[in-house]
């Protein structure tokens, strides 16, 4: 072997070894989103926190230096290949389909989206203001139905115009403009269908047919597809008692939306692509990872600022949670796609893993002083709560609050006297107030909580 073979065999030596250290700190090294100052910070590894959130498979792809540095799957029969529901990150990749048609001229962002909609028709409002596409991709336009359970596979799949106009047997209902369209941010699944509809009447051919064309091919996004996959190829849902889905998972007719079938790898092949304008022009690149409001611009959510700037999205259907997201710079990234309704905490704990191992600028598990509470006011907190469609019971746990929600404990910590944080994903904080009857309430995630 002459000297330059042997400084290539030794480069890619130091490299692989090193590439597994850092895969061995990712899969040891996964922790809670805070931890208490002065206590030992805990570590878990991948298989510990898989049983423990009954999460029966996942699949992990970490980019480094803009490239993907390796991938690996998790749980039996599972490999890197294998398919998993995106869910809401349908949308970006929907979204890139319909800019992909603006660069040819074929759609506008800003022109009234009824001109070229031709299957059915965005009902007027009573602001008399057109709803645009660059709305209805950043969730501004004022539309209804946040998101879509799916349908199990032995009932009746609705049309698209049967989706949008809430009738049988769509099981959500009608997506209207109830809000001034252009005037906030709000999540809208339903504005998503529209654009379903709209790249369809343009293109004249099924979505996922024009989705494959503008975006997965020039991806190179080959284990991808808005199609159903076949049993084999996927990962099949599970729901929070780790007990699988009738049918193996529900099937969403709303593609845009929800009905990708994708992989880690593919996906951060999708982020990269994005990064570096290969899939749009740099001018619409920009202005679709620029956000309008609510933190998200055409199709992708953004967080942070300056090098701790980052893009994607995160994904939740019926037995599928995941998240995708790269650095603006496009350097570092990481993307976790879980079977399991439970799975949101194992994709925030592998996250931080990532974060950790890789020295990013954010994602990092943060450290919070724990305030000390007197133990009768942490004990008055305690009890049941009923909510809308949803109970929960806190008792008290050490010097904070376990809330029992379905078939998931999480612990909370006291930020302040009323506020409590958790302490793992998933979860919102926790907010004690008194009625004007002076009775204990709870707000948390948008919903109130009265004692029983």
């Amino acid at each position: 072997m002459n000297k330059t073979a042997l400084s290539h065999f030794l480069l890619a030596a130091t490299l692989c070894a090193a590439d597994s250290a850092r895969i061995a700190s990712v899969e040891q090294g996964l922790t809670r989103r805070i931890n208490i100052e002065g206590q030992p910070q805990v570590h878990w590894t991948i298989a510990e926190r898989q049983k423990h959130h009954k999460v029966p498979a996942i699949s992990v792809a970490v980019i480094n230096d803009g490239k993907i540095e390796w991938a690996k799957a998790y749980g039996d029969g599972v490999t890197t290949h294998t398919r998993f529901q995106a869910a809401s990150i349908s949308k970006p990749v929907a979204a890139v389909t319909a800019l992909q048609l603006v660069a040819q001229g074929k759609l506008s962002l800003d022109e009234k989206v009824n001109k070229k909609l031709k299957s059915v028709q965005i009902p007027e409002n009573k602001w008399g203001k057109p709803v645009t596409l660059r709305q209805l991709l950043s969730h501004t336009a004022g539309l209804t139905v946040h998101g879509f359970p799916g349908y199990e596979k032995t009932v009746p799949l609705p049309t698209l115009v049967q989706i949008v106009k809430g009738e049988k047997p769509a099981n959500t209902a009608a997506v209207v403009v109830d809000v001034e369209p252009g005037s906030i941010y709000r999540y809208s699944g339903g504005g998503y269908q529209y654009v379903q509809i709209l790249i369809e009447d343009v293109t004249g051919q099924p979505f996922a047919a024009a989705a494959k064309k503008y975006v997965l091919d020039p991806a190179k996004m080959a284990d991808s597809g808005y199609d159903q996959p076949k049993e084999s190829a996927a990962a099949p849902a599970y729901d929070s008692k780790g007990q699988p889905v009738a049918g193996g998972w529900n099937i969403y007719p709303e593609q845009t939306a929800a009905g990708l079938w994708t992989t880690p790898s593919d996906l951060a092949r999708f982020l990269l692509a994005m990064s570096s304008s290969k899939l749009l022009p740099e001018a619409l690149t920009k202005e679709a990872l620029t956000p309008i409001k609510g933190g998200y611009g055409l199709g992708f959510g953004m967080e942070g600022s300056g090098p701790a700037e980052t893009f994607g999205h995160g994904g939740s259907n019926r037995g599928y949670r995941c998240q995708a997201m790269l650095y603006r710079n496009g350097r570092q990234g990481a993307v976790v796609m879980t079977n399991s309704d439970n799975g949101d905490a194992i994709v925030g704990e592998i996250t931080r893993a990532v974060a950790n191992a890789y020295d990013w600028p954010s994602r990092k598990p943060t450290t919070h002083k724990m305030i000390t509470l007197p133990e009768g006011q942490l004990d008055a907190l305690a009890g049941a709560y009923q909510g809308p469609g949803l109970k929960l019971e806190i008792s008290r746990n050490g010097n904070g609050l376990r809330v029992a929600v379905r078939d998931r404990l999480v612990d909370f910590v006291p930020e302040s006297e009323s506020r409590f944080i958790p302490l793992d994903d998933g979860a919102p904080s926790l907010v004690f107030e008194k009625d004007s009857n002076g009775i204990v309430v709870l707000k948390a995630g948008g919903g109130t909580f009265k004692k029983l």
